[in-house]
């Protein structure tokens, strides 16, 4: 009923199917436990109603790549890990043609991490098995179980995406999922600046000493694991950066009491995590402190914010927590305590939410003076 493609030659003759369909409903399964980057095992591609896995231990996937990228669209449910993998592979980005089921679910109300299982249950009345997730997709041969569970990921998703498609289209937001279904794409593929890294990990409690260490480290952290395609964790949690810069520990022994730290990390890399700790830039140099949130000064402004955000969910229908992430709502923060530019937003708020809830947030800020006043003072 499946096809499980190893051959290059078999490979070949799909490609060429390819050709003559423009929408693939697409998923991966891999493996990344110990390495920064997946290890790719099969993916799997359902073309107008055909299944097909493809080994991704043995072939070149190259064109079957381009495939994609060429597609008029491609359907995944949960998209983020799969996109993240096709970037690696294919070394080309961004992917622009994308439909993410989850995505879709959101904006109609069921929560931003609605699983592949409860979508189907809920759209289509069907019922799948999720027990292989963490089998070993390297393994070879894979098992009966794992062929059904690869294949079933996408035998149904094409009828799961058009059965959301016309739910969306009849409230008129069909256009809004795909844009943010692009921005998400975009932002996967997307490398945060080396030296932008650390605003991922401190908060507006460290002090500008604090957030100029949390900024040598994330980016020696950053450098390391690349090195040695290495999970981030395996280095340094977020949560240990922080407990070393709170603690400032002076010495190997300090060290090995900081919060979550590996004996390992301890003995190859003490001595220049200390030194990252230690030897600091020129004052004029670190980054000024992360502006508070509005909610934790302003008893003022906070009221109307919630007031401008539930207006808008109440007339779009959209839920609150699709239509403003508490990150982008920080950033409009910074955007107007510091007086940056409009176009270093975050790309979900420069489209279809920039009139109807960037624009009006922005000028609603900016009628609190006192509030203003007060965060350019305490970032300094």
């Amino acid at each position: 009923m499946f096809q499980f493609i190893q051959q290059q030659e078999d490979l070949a003759v799909l490609l060429h199917k390819m050709e003559h369909c423009s929408t693939y409903a697409l998923d991966t399964e891999f493996i990344k436990v110990d390495t920064l980057y997946p290890k790719l095992g099969v993916c799997q591609i359902n073309l107008d109603g055909q299944v097909a896995l493809l080994d991704g231990t043995v072939l070149d996937l190259t064109h079957f790549w381009d495939k994609v990228f060429n597609a008029q669209q491609n359907i995944f449910h949960a998209c983020s890990e799969d996109i993240d993998l096709i970037y690696h592979y294919a070394d080309q980005k961004p992917l622009h043609n994308i439909f993410d089921t989850q995505v879709a679910m959101a904006f109609l109300g069921n929560g931003l991490q609605v699983s592949y299982q409860n979508a189907l249950k809920t759209y289509l009345d069907i019922e799948i098995e999720k027990d292989q997730t963490r089998s070993d997709w390297l393994a070879r041969p894979l098992t009966p179980q794992q062929i059904s569970y690869a294949a079933n990921d996408v035998l149904y998703l094409p009828r799961l995406a058009e059965a959301l498609k016309r739910d969306l289209q009849s409230k008129g937001i069909y256009h809004y999922v795909l844009e943010d279904c692009q921005n998400l794409t975009k932002e996967i593929g997307t490398d945060t600046p080396l030296a932008e890294l650390y605003t991922d990990i401190g908060n507006y409690r460290h002090s500008r000493r604090e957030l100029m260490q949390l900024q040598q480290l994330s980016i020696w952290r950053e450098q390391i694991t690349k090195a040695m395609n290495q999970p981030r964790s395996f280095i340094l949690k977020n949560a240990t950066m922080i407990d070393l810069v709170e603690k400032n520990p002076r010495n190997t022994f300090q060290l090995a009491q900081v919060k979550d730290i590996r004996p390992n990390v301890v003995r190859e890399h003490g001595k220049m995590i200390l030194e990252l700790l230690k030897f600091l830039p020129p004052e004029d140099e670190w980054p000024l402190r992360i502006a508070r949130p509005i909610k934790n000064n302003s008893k003022e402004l906070a009221p109307k914010v919630d007031q401008l955000i539930d207006g808008i969910v109440n007339q779009t229908s959209i839920p609150k927590e699709v239509l403003l992430r508490k990150k982008w709502l920080h950033a409009i923060y910074e955007h107007v305590v510091f007086g940056l530019d409009e176009q270093v937003l975050p790309d979900y708020l420069l489209g279809w939410r920039y009139e109807l809830l960037t624009k009006p947030l922005i000028a609603l800020l900016h009628q609190d003076s006192e509030y203003l006043a007060m965060q350019m003072k305490v970032t300094r």
